[in-house]
Parts: C-alpha cells; structure tokens; sequence
C-alpha cells in the first residue's frame, strides 16, 4: 500500500474554510455551526460571495467544483469542513480537474462527503476526518444530543497525543479484537462507488459502516452487493452505526438483524450502534486512513494507533 498522506493537525487558531459540496445548508443551523468553529478558536473562511441553493443541490455544479477546487489548492487554511451531506459529492469529482496533488489538507465530513474521503483516499491517499460538519454536528453543540463529541474531536484533529482510544458507544455483536487500516463511511455512498475510479480496496481494514432511514431490506441489499463485490474479502473488523430513523420490516426484521445474519460468516469482530455519523447522540469523529485496533466487547473500543495528521509542516 502506498504511503498514508497526513494533512497538517488543526489547532487553536488554525484556519478552516467552509465548503458546501453537496446539499444547501439549513442556514440558522449554519450560523450556529460557524459560532461553534469560533468558539474553540478557529478562523473560519467561508465563501464570497454567499452560494444560492440550486434545487437540492446548495448551488450549480460548476459553482460547488470551483469552490471545493479553491479550498484543495487555499495555501491559507488547514482544513476543509463541509457544511453538511445531503446529495450532489459525486458529480463535483468529475469536475475538479486537479492534474498534480494539491499540498495536503484535513478534510472533515459524513453522509454524501463519503464520496469526497473516498475520491482524497484512491488518489492520493490523504487521511481524513469522518466526524461533525458545520451544519450537521457542530451547530448542536459539544458533547450535547445533536451536536458532537468534543474530546474525540480533538484527539484527532490536534494530533495532541499518538493513540488514544475512542469508546464506541455500542454493542459487541460478534467479540473479539482485529487491527487494521479504518476505511468506510455511508453505507449508501459506499455501495456508490463500485465500478468508479473511487471504490475503496478493503481488504486488511477495519470497515466503518452507518446509514439514517433505510430500511432492513435496503441495508441487506446494500451489503449483498458489497460481498458480492469482494469488499468483505480479507477484512479485520467492522465498526456499524446505530442506523437511525431505521423501521422494522413487516416480519419486525430489524438492521441489526441483517447485519448479525450477513456479517456472522465472516468471522472477524462487530461492533453495533456506535455513534458514529448519522447519530442523535453527540457524534464521534473517527479518523479514516490510519491504523487503529477494534475491541469488540462490552461497548465496543477502537484504539487509533496513529494520527491522522502531522505536527510537524
């Protein structure tokens, strides 16, 4: 495997400039969000002039290319968080033309930024942020139902300390513990890119999986397909989120259940309902990219065995 590219840590101070690739932001939850970078001491750089939402895009797809384009190549900031997920990440990677890799940069985001952590990872190997976006996280506040987990936050994007461990929040639905390269996202936006330039290799990784409001058929369909695709051969663990907004099925099928029966085969540990992504519970920020240790008991833990991000540059 190729080198692990480690953006700059974000500290105190640090810029961070705000990108919105996918869906418009709510705007109050916008501005509560920007309040909170600032609060813990950011300088947040946003657009100008202001995007205009663009059916249920947040603005034209040249329009969201270009200004995700300018925040890659911004000298300025040291990291990029995405204003919220939605839909529309996908389209903007055709568009971004970038021939040479840009000097690396934190990239922060869930949901449809899936998309964007797999396009950073495939082309040049950058080691990302799965955590809170402006919009989504950090406008609910720290450690509060809504908002984010601040001490997993900072653990990963300071790069303060080299390991630390980040209690789950979930259940061991099979034990046991597995070291590995921590990969995934959406599931959705996963099964996405098979068959793009962008599909993920997984084979040794500690797999994250989460989703909101699909059904238990939709999540066996979705990970039928990844097995069929080989993306289950060869690997360690697999972190599941909690899969809110989630209904039974009509024989009261649970997600849980279709995960117990389709990952059970593969042997390796399983933690489920962590709070990671889409979670009503103050959300974890789970670093991508890096070598990390699952322990698939009681709660469930993931032991991050390295920083996502460099101290040093």
């Amino acid at each position: 495997m190729a080198k692990v590219i480690k953006p700059r840590a974000l500290v105190a101070g640090g810029a961070v400039r705000v990108v919105s690739p996918a869906s418009a932001p709510e705007r109050s939850a916008f501005g509560r969000g920007v309040a909170e970078l600032e609060r813990i001491e950011y300088r947040v750089r946003l657009a100008s002039p202001e995007m205009r939402a663009d059916g249920y895009f947040a603005g034209p797809l040249a329009r969201r290319a270009a200004e995700l384009k300018a925040a890659l190549l911004d000298s300025e900031s040291q990291a990029i968080v995405c204003a919220r997920g939605g839909y529309g990440s996908a389209a903007v990677l055709d568009k971004l033309d970038l021939r040479r890799a840009p000097r690396p940069k934190l990239v922060v985001g869930y949901s449809d930024i899936t998309m964007l952590h797999a396009y950073l990872w495939r082309r040049w190997r950058w080691a990302a942020l799965y955590g809170p976006m402006v919009a989504m996280g950090f406008d609910g506040g720290s450690d509060r139902p809504g908002g984010y987990d601040r001490p997993s936050w900072l653990d990963a994007a300071s790069g303060a300390r080299r390991q630390w461990k980040i209690g789950l929040g979930g259940e061991a639905l099979f034990r046991g513990e597995a070291t590995g390269v921590v990969l995934g996202g959406c599931l959705a936006l996963l099964q996405t890119t098979l068959g793009t330039p962008w599909e993920l290799e997984t084979r040794g990784a500690i797999l994250l999986l989460e989703d909101v409001g699909v059904k238990p058929y939709q999540v066996d369909r979705m990970l039928v397909h990844l097995a069929q695709a080989g993306k289950f051969r060869g690997v360690r663990g697999i972190i599941l989120g909690e899969f809110p907004e989630s209904p039974a099925g009509n024989n009261r099928i649970t997600v849980r259940d279709v995960c117990r029966r389709l990952l059970g085969p593969l042997r390796v540990p399983v933690v489920f309902g962590a709070a990671v992504g889409h979670t009503p519970r103050p959300m974890l920020t789970v670093p991508l990219g890096v070598r990390a240790r699952l322990i698939a008991s009681g709660e469930g833990k993931l032991e991050i065995l390295e920083t996502a991000v460099s101290r040093s540059g």
